[in-house]
């Protein structure tokens, strides 16, 4: 089985033994984000393979060779508000992903962000035995190594069997959102639930994602800056969006780890400049 993700404007890109073995076309034509990190100033399908081949190299995605601690990629995303989360006593673990492990439940900061500082939408991976057994020496369990599966459910029912109460999760479809949301009533459960790789979502979808999630990427999702309205908001480019008042105090809880200056003000969100938002919006 080969790995998938998309990246780069949804571009779907399959690795097979670390290599790039196809590219689709990207949805979105530009992106604030990686035009200030990478420079790239069209997001095309050969853009979409360097920067897949750029991280298969330096950070070692899909391979053997993956790092697994790795310094924080942006101010606010999923994995650093995580990260926070468990450096500041607000989490007990977290429920993610990584190529080459599947789903994945640890309550190492560096960890959470070693694996998620370089991935984006990881659709399927295959085991990969370094990557896994990287992930043990670091405190991590993957929920499934013989297979690698990505299911956030079974790794919040796998953390709870552990003992663990207040969990993050990641998730990218709105049923997986609503499923925990019943595990955490049935098992009296304090889940933060986040959404990530939002681009594209139809209108019935975001509105069923804010129905169940805590924070949400906006991603280049039309549909979340048209829809949504936020309890607090960090970033305009490619924001995250806090849905709950829980959201909310981790969003500004990882306010006081960023290193940069932070404006803090009251207004109508969301705020989106429009010379910021991504090309082509989904």
């Amino acid at each position: 089985m080969p790995h998938v993700m998309e990246l780069l404007g949804k571009t779907r890109i399959v690795v097979r033994d670390g290599k790039v073995i196809e590219v689709g076309e990207p949805t979105v034509k530009w992106c604030p984000i990686f035009d200030k990190v990478r420079g790239i100033k069209e997001i095309t399908p050969e853009a979409a393979r360097e920067n897949m081949e750029f991280r298969i190299k330096d950070f070692g995605l899909f391979t053997s060779k993956r790092k697994l601690e790795q310094d924080v990629f942006v101010g606010f995303g999923a994995s650093e508000v995580m990260m926070t989360g468990l450096n500041r006593d607000m989490l007990d673990t977290t429920v993610t992903v990584c190529d080459g492990a599947g789903t994945v439940i640890t309550n190492n900061p560096k960890l959470v962000q070693g694996m998620g500082a370089r991935i984006s939408g990881l659709i399927e991976t295959e085991p990969i035995d370094a990557v896994i057994n990287g992930i043990s020496e670091k405190g991590g369990i993957v929920l499934d190594p013989s297979t690698a599966e990505i299911n956030p459910e079974g790794g919040v029912l796998k953390a709870a069997k552990l003992g663990y109460r207040r969990i993050a999760v990641t998730v990218v479809h709105s049923e997986n959102a609503a499923r925990l949301r019943q595990l955490e009533a049935e098992d009296e459960l304090d889940l933060l639930i986040i959404a990530a790789h939002t681009t594209g979502l139809g209108k019935e979808e975001a509105m069923e994602l804010f129905q169940h999630v805590d924070i949400t990427t906006g991603c280049a999702s039309r549909q979340i800056r048209e829809l949504i309205k936020p309890l607090a908001q960090v970033g305009t480019a490619v924001p995250l969006f806090a849905l709950t008042q829980k959201g909310k105090e981790m969003l500004l809880e990882r306010a006081k780890e960023v290193e940069s200056p932070v404006l803090i003000n009251t207004m109508p969100l969301p705020v989106l400049p429009e010379h910021k938002q991504p090309r082509e919006l989904v």
